[in-house]
This record gives structure tokens, C-alpha cells and sequence, in this order.
């Protein structure tokens, strides 16, 4: 049997493992000479290439001195945390990818932790060492300190360390003599990752991914863990409940180069894709057909966060997306929760109306945004933090531990909008030439602080965040200290009109467009919300006068994007989606509704 490596790439967003994974095929020549090809590879769909982010994990395989290297390229933000988990099952080994300048950051923990928990062997990269000030032995000490707090073993502590520059496509044991080419990773992984153990006995499989195919439907994706799997063969599907269902595998493929090739045999350690088994879920286990026995559910973290998700009832409703009613969005928020473990969608008394609950805001907002893109037209509500109950009946909240890098000047700023949100400084250390600062944060004072961080230090903050545990309630966080300006009319916004109410606040519209009653605008400039026309045009009459019209002045309108459209919206507002707009609108439109459920107590 040939020798496979099983290996995942781990870290945090931004420290450059898709590059990494180009350059591997690229020194593996999967591609054909005359072939064209582009950048990060395995970024192939449009948001991923928009956001500069992985969202999904992919699988790719290339050859190297007779052995397979099944590569794993995993998302680093932590909003994902839930595609690491599920994939982590299928690697041997981890390579972490680390910023030679930056170090260990909050999701590098976070996916280090899960890796060594399961007892995977990691090779480190110290990665970007052709950038200036970085400190590369100081990063390599500080990632052998991490590994000794997550609790690492002595093999995994005696970890292999390569420099080098994905982008320039070089990979060296000594980072003060670079190479021309990634050989010495591709010799690290054959000599430290260890092959996939051969197992003998019956056929065991965990599904851990799953792809589609118009042709021959759903595809389970997993390692053989044991035995071996033959085309045609009688299979058990074991399921969550403990059941377990008979079926018969049509058709066995392995990952070879970019894509996948049909095999009639499969050997244990492999990762493969299985068709003709129906109804199956992630975490099942294929297994034997008269001794069936299943592997371990793959254990998720608990979401954080929740958002309502409702049908667009608004008076444009249906004028842009295809996909409107109810029964489209439960389908569609149900098929999600298929592959996307880290996601739960939970039915309320109403049926149009569902809760939706995923890692932060993120999370949720690559899956609105997928949605639009899919031509379906929603609303949600204003994202709500998950509380749980103590023991002793007190009421707990998830805790994150935020760590932002700021140019020294503006670091008070951040250090204020911070301890607004209820965070707690624990260090601030100079690096480089940033201040390094890290704070435990309630998940509620993150809401909207990213943007108010990013305006404070004029956008040279880096941040991140990951979840730490639930502790006590920390007390009530400020929210939104503005008003919203809601417009009183429906009808086009005349330019006149927005003219003269410049000075109430700012607006979130253009001239000319089209908006509906109960719709906000703009923020206002006090704290309370009122109500604008923007119809009222201006007096016409027969007598001229000199030099009295001026000429109207618009500032332009304040552009946001669906995350912080999410947290500008206040709990008696809507946030609506369509493929082409997001527009802010109060639940209840009519201002009498509005004002007869304010009395009603919450």
C-alpha cells in the first residue's frame, strides 16, 4: 500500500495558509504547463475572494517522493471554529502557520488547542520572515510557550520549525538562508507527520464533510479510519439516535490533485468521497454491515450568539429576490445546518419566524450574505447574546479575550471604548512599534465595537477575538447612545427635503431614493428617534428673488456594510435583506402601532 500523510493546515485569519497550499501545488506540478491558474486556489468562491477569508475547508492532494499528501486548508477566524473541528478528525498531523511579526494570535490558540487535543503532531512555520522588524526566533519561543500551556505532550513539544515566505515561495531551517523553493516542508512532513496507521478489521468511517453533485446527489466525505471499502459493497449507516440503516456504497472516489478520481477500492488511513448512501448527517459512521459499530460523535462548542430570522414583510417586499416566502426560508436555513455544525436553527410559535443561533456575528453574516446571493429576501432582528444559569441560579454570559494592536498614540482610545464594553485590561506591552493590548470582553461589548475601534484609530487597528468561557453577568453595557431618523412618507427622498434636515443628523440615503414609512434613514444627532419627510418639496411661486436660492449642498450618505448593519439596528428595529439592498426599518412601520407597543411591557 502506498504511504498517505494526512495533514491539516491551522491558523490564525491572515498569517497566509492559502498561499501556503498554492505553493505546494505549484511545487507538486499539478497544473499542465500551458494551464492558466490564479491566486489562493482553494478560494474559489466569490465571497472568500471578496473577504480575503477561508469559510470552508477544502481538500487537496499532491504526490511527492512516492507518498500522498492528502492537505487540508482550514479557515483561521474563530466565527469558523466549527468547520476545524469537524476536519481536524480526518489529519495526522497540523502544520501551523505562524506571522513572523505578529506571533501566536487569539484564533491560533484556539485551533492549536483543538489540534493537540486530539494528539496531532504540529510543524510550525514561521511564516512571512521577509517582512520588516519581524523577530522570528522571538515568535518560535513564544509559540513553544503556548503549546507548553495548552497541556502538549513531549513528542508534540519537540515540534520541527521552518522559515520561510509563502508569498515568495520559499521554505528554509534557517531563516537567515533562504532557499529558491518549499522543498524542506514537503521533507518535514514525510519525515515528522506519521503515516495514516493501517488498521485491520471491519470497515469504519466517519463522515465528516459532505459535497453535492447534481448528478448522483449528496457525497459523504471522511477518512477510513479501519478495514477497507469496496465499490458495491453492503454498508451500516450508524446514526445519532443509535440507529442504524443498511445500504449499499455505488461509487468510491479519492482526492487526486485538485479534484477527485473514481477507484473501486479504498485502503484504511485514505481520505475518500462516498456516493449512493442517502440520509446520512454529519458525524455519522459508515461501518460493517452485521457488526456495526460507531465511532465518537464529533464534539462542537456551544454558539454564542442568536439572531431572528423572519420572511421580508416590508412594503417593497418581492421587488428584488426570487426566493420570498416562509417554507423557502426554513428549507434554506435547514439545509445549512447540514454541513454548517457549528450552526442551530430552532422553530418559534410563529411560522415565519425562526431563531437563529451560530459563533458571532460573522458567522451569521457569511450565511445572510450566501442567502442574498442566492436571490432570497429576509429580515433579521438584533443579534442577541446567549445567557445560560449557574448553579447557584446566577446568570452567566460568554466571555471573549479580544487582543488588538494599535499604533502607541491612539492606544488610550481603544483602551476607553474598550472598558465601555464592560472589557478588562490584562497586558499592554509594546511591539514593534504597535502597543500590543489584550482584554477579557463580555461577547456583547464586541457588538459594534469593531467599527468604533476602526474610526477612533483611523483604521490601523488589527483585531481579533475568541471565545474563553461563560462567567458571571458583567452589568448593563451602553448601547446605541443616537436616535434614528425614520422616514414619515413613502415615495422617493427629494433632494430639498434632505437638504433642510442636514442638521438632524446623518442620512443613509441618496437623493432620489426610493423609501416607505417606518423606514430609518439616518442617525439622529440626539438621542430620542423622529420622524422625517423627505417628501415635501419645495414652495414654488411666480415671483423671483436675487441671489436668495442657494444651491443645495448634500453630504454624502454614510455607507454601511451588512455587518454593521447588524449593529447599528436597535431591539424595535429590522435589519431587511434583499439580493440588491439592505435598508433599516423600525418592526412596526405605522407610528401609532409603534408607540401602542412601547407601553406594553417587555
Amino acid at each position: 500500500m502506498q504511504s498517505i500523510r494526512n495533514i491539516a493546515i491551522i491558523a490564525h485569519v491572515d498569517h497566509g495558509k492559502t498561499t501556503l497550499v498554492d505553493k505546494i501545488i505549484h511545487a507538486s506540478k499539478i497544473f499542465r504547463e500551458n494551464q492558466e491558474f490564479g491566486d489562493l486556489i482553494l478560494d474559489n468562491n466569490d465571497l472568500e475572494r471578496e473577504r480575503g477569508i477561508t469559510i470552508t475547508s477544502k481538500n487537496v492532494s499532491v504526490r511527492y517522493n512516492g507518498v500522498k499528501i492528502n492537505i487540508i486548508d482550514t479557515p483561521g477566524h474563530a466565527d469558523f471554529g466549527g468547520e476545524v473541528e469537524r476536519v481536524l478528525r480526518m489529519a495526522d498531523g497540523v502544520i501551523l502557520l505562524v506571522d513572523a511579526f505578529e506571533g501566536p494570535m487569539p484564533q491560533t490558540r484556539f485551533v492549536l488547542s483543538k489540534a493537540i487535543a486530539l494528539g496531532l503532531k504540529p510543524i510550525v512555520i514561521v511564516n512571512k520572515v521577509d517582512k520588516e522588524n519581524c523577530r522570528p526566533d522571538e515568535v518560535h519561543e513564544s509559540v513553544f510557550d503556548l503549546m507548553f500551556n495548552l497541556e502538549a505532550t513531549e513528542d508534540q513539544l519537540d515540534f520541527p520549525c521552518i522559515y520561510g515566505s509563502s508569498k515568495q515561495g520559499w521554505m528554509s531551517t534557517d531563516w537567515k538562508q533562504p532557499t529558491d523553493n518549499i522543498i524542506p516542508l514537503l521533507d518535514a512532513i514525510i519525515e515528522h507527520i506519521p503515516a495514516s496507521k493501517v488498521q485491520e478489521g471491519t470497515p469504519q468511517m466517519q463522515i465528516t464533510s459532505l459535497d453535492y453533485s447534481s448528478f448522483v446527489g449528496r457525497i459523504a466525505i471522511g477518512r477510513l479510519e479501519r478495514g477497507t471499502l469496496t465499490e458495491g459493497m453492503q454498508i451500516s449507516l450508524c446514526k445519532a439516535d443509535g440507529t442504524t440503516k443498511k445500504m449499499r456504497i455505488k461509487e468510491l472516489q479519492v482526492f487526486e490533485g485538485l479534484g477527485k478520481v473514481k477507484v473501486e477500492k479504498v485502503e484504511c488511513g485514505e481520505i475518500c468521497a462516498v456516493t449512493g448512501i442517502e440520509d446520512f448527517e454529519i458525524g455519522d459512521t459508515i461501518a460493517d454491515a452485521e457488526n456495526p459499530e460507531a465511532l465518537a460523535r464529533i464534539a462542537i462548542d456551544e454558539p454564542t450568539m442568536n439572531m431572528l430570522f423572519t420572511i421580508n414583510n416590508s412594503p417593497f417586499f418581492g421587488k428584488e429576490g426570487k426566493l420570498v416566502t416562509s417554507r423557502h426560508l426554513r428549507d434554506r436555513l435547514f439545509k445549512e445546518t447540514e454541513k454548517n455544525l457549528a450552526l442551530k436553527v430552532v422553530t418559534t410559535e410563529s411560522e415565519d419566524k425562526f431563531l437563529v443561533f451560530g459563533r458571532g456575528i460573522l458567522h451569521l453574516s457569511v450565511l445572510i450574505e450566501t442567502m442574498r446571493r442566492e436571490g432570497y429576501e429576509l429580515q433579521v432582528g438584533q443579534p442577541q447574546v446567549i445567557f445560560k444559569e449557574g448553579e447557584n441560579g446566577e446568570r452567566l454570559e460568554p466571555v471573549e479575550s479580544l487582543v488588538v494592536d494599535v499604533p502607541a498614540e491612539v492606544a488610550g482610545k481603544v483602551i476607553e471604548l474598550a472598558t465601555q464594553g464592560k472589557g478588562e485590561l490584562l497586558i499592554m506591552e509594546p511591539k514593534g512599534d504597535l502597543q500590543h493590548l489584550e482584554f477579557n470582553i463580555p461577547s456583547r461589548g464586541l457588538i459594534g465595537l469593531r467599527s468604533k475601534v476602526l474610526t477612533a484609530t483611523f483604521g490601523e487597528a488589527i483585531m481579533a477575538h475568541r471565545f474563553i468561557a461563560y462567567e458571571p453577568f458583567k452589568g448593563a453595557i451602553p448601547g446605541r447612545i443616537n436616535g434614528s431618523l425614520i422616514s414619515m412618507n413613502t415615495g422617493p427622498a427629494i433632494p430639498y427635503a434632505i437638504d433642510k434636515l442636514q442638521d438632524r443628523g446623518v442620512f443613509f440615503i441618496d437623493p432620489g431614493e426610493e423609501v416607505y414609512t417606518g423606514m430609518v434613514v439616518g442617525e439622529h444627532n440626539r438621542q430620542n428617534d423622529i420622524e422625517v419627510n423627505l417628501q415635501a418639496a419645495k414652495q414654488l411661486t411666480n415671483m423671483r428673488a436675487s441671489g436668495t436660492d442657494s444651491n443645495t449642498k448634500i453630504a454624502p450618505k454614510l455607507n454601511f456594510s451588512l455587518e454593521e448593519c447588524m449593529e447599528f439596528i436597535q431591539k424595535d428595529e429590522y435589519l431587511e435583506i434583499t439580493p440588491k439592498s439592505l435598508r433599516m426599518r423600525k418592526i412596526w412601520l405605522d407610528p401609532s402601532e409603534r408607540k401602542r407597543n412601547e407601553k406594553k411591557p417587555s
